[in-house]
């Protein structure tokens, strides 16, 4: 895992969900634990490809739902 990514992906979601940074670990789900609605999701995912150069296909941002996949999808696809 690369603490690089995972700090990115720490800032995403405290800008866009207003939570500190503190709160989001790998294991954190962002509906479960921050609170985050659909729309809150489909704009981290949004957030994600911008930041991370990627595109998220629809059926994988459908499965993603903690900061731990977000960091191995991203990786995936930055591996390509």
């Amino acid at each position: 895992m690369s603490d690089d990514t995972f700090s990115r992906i720490q800032s995403i979601v405290e800008e866009q969900l207003g939570v500190e940074s503190s709160k989001i670990k790998l294991e954190t789900d962002f509906q479960k634990d921050l609170g985050a609605d659909s729309l809150d999701v489909v704009e981290l995912i949004m957030a994600f490809e911008e930041e991370f150069d990627i595109n998220v296909n629809d059926d994988a941002a459908g499965d993603i739902k903690t900061v731990q996949q977000v960091l191995e999808y991203i990786e995936a696809e930055s591996a390509k």
